[in-house]
């Protein structure tokens, strides 16, 4: 893999959410922080020992209806908007366009030319992660 492209991100989209942040804070000792999404979605932050290792997202009905509970990896992107294009140009599909959250960056989630799906992540400027990316 080359150095602009690294696994970023781990999210567990589940439609149990709280049934989820109780087993993995008994199991694997997580805290959770609450954070809204700029539509209004729950969302937490996952940390252990003060540092964030994940998040979990709610899955809700209709947008959802269908998707089981899943983790997702996202791949961390010097130009998320290059990236999506090259995702179409490549034959794969955005599924969920960019989308803005504060303090973490732009993350999308696309899918490859055979349909599996991956997460996009371009990190804020200020994020450790965005310094190793090129510019």
């Amino acid at each position: 893999m080359d150095q602009s492209t690294r696994t970023w991100w781990h999210e567990l989209n589940t439609w149990e959410p709280e049934s989820a942040l109780a087993f993995y804070g008994r199991t694997l000792g997580w805290e959770f922080e609450d954070a809204e999404l700029p539509d209004g979605s729950e969302y937490w932050i996952a940390s252990k020992e003060g540092a964030p290792v994940g998040g979990v997202f709610g899955l809700k009905d209709p947008d959802y209806n269908g998707i089981p509970s899943h983790w997702m990896t996202y791949m961390a992107v010097p130009d998320i908007a290059h990236a999506e294009r090259a995702t179409v140009h490549a034959g794969g599909e955005v599924m969920r366009p960019a989308t803005h959250i504060a303090g973490v960056g732009q993350l999308a989630v696309v899918s490859d030319a055979s349909g599996a799906l991956i997460g996009l992540i371009q990190p804020e400027s200020g994020h450790a992660l965005a310094q190793t990316l090129p510019h």
